[in-house]
């Protein structure tokens, strides 16, 4: 995946475009906490969805050229490319500053690392998951 941003200063939007290699090109599950986020794929076939809050839904949808997708404010969403040619989208972000936030860097890469104990109970998964998960989103392992 390779992403490309303009922000728009001071007018209080983003955009970006979004290259999506062959199948299993992915814009990892992420949230924007400062914006609501509209997507237009350009090219392609992508599977998109977002997990709404209390209780947690997963909403999906596959969208083909042409097609426009929103992910409110928050929420967790991702885009996946299922077709087998490359696929391009643009992203609009209600913010100049929208943020982003990787779910799995955030919970398996931070620095300090969240203590294992914890992340063993939160997913109820074995400690060395938990180990082996954090040893692949160590700091400088790009």
């Amino acid at each position: 995946m390779l992403t490309k941003y303009q922000d728009f200063n001071t007018l209080g939007i983003s955009l970006a475009r979004i290259d999506f290699a062959p199948y299993g090109g992915l814009n990892p599950p992420h949230t924007h906490p400062r914006a609501t986020e509209i997507l237009v794929v350009l090219e392609g076939t992508l599977y998109v969805g977002f997990v709404t809050s209390n209780p947690n839904r997963l909403i999906t949808k596959f969208l083909n050229a042409g097609d426009v997708f929103v992910f409110p404010i928050g929420l967790i969403h991702f885009q996946f490319n299922i077709g087998q040619t490359n696929a391009v989208a643009i992203s609009g972000l209600s913010s100049q500053n929208p943020g982003v936030i990787t779910i799995a860097n955030a919970v398996f890469g931070s620095n300090p690392p969240i203590n294992p104990d914890v992340l063993t109970k939160a997913f109820q998964v074995d400690k060395n998951v938990v180990n082996y998960l954090q040893r692949q989103f160590w700091v400088n392992n790009h």
